[in-house]
């Protein structure tokens, strides 16, 4: 996992559109939830482009109706993304 990545974009598309939801529709929805989260950057986050930070993560969840954890893979490969995520990186301690 690169710093441009993050981990829950192919979750948020497949979600989104399981809930027969376009990205206006997805950013329509967190705008009434009083956050500016538009089409362009729910594309760029379910592309792995852009980052996302836990606010962003919770308001997605509400405007698709689900608990911000059902947006996070599941829990083995969360695990391993993560190690392979601290594996790849110089250890400060070194």
């Amino acid at each position: 996992m690169t710093p441009s990545q993050n981990i829950v974009g192919s979750r948020l598309r497949t979600m989104r559109r399981e809930k027969g939801l376009t990205q206006a529709m997805l950013a329509a929805r967190c705008g009434v939830l009083g956050w500016d989260i538009g089409e362009n950057t729910i594309t760029k986050i379910e592309t792995n482009v852009r980052c996302v930070i836990d606010a962003e993560i919770a308001c997605l969840a509400t405007a698709l109706g689900v608990h911000p954890e059902e947006l996070l893979p599941a829990p083995e490969k969360l695990r391993a993304t993560v190690k392979a995520y601290f594996a790849s990186r110089p250890s400060a301690l070194d």
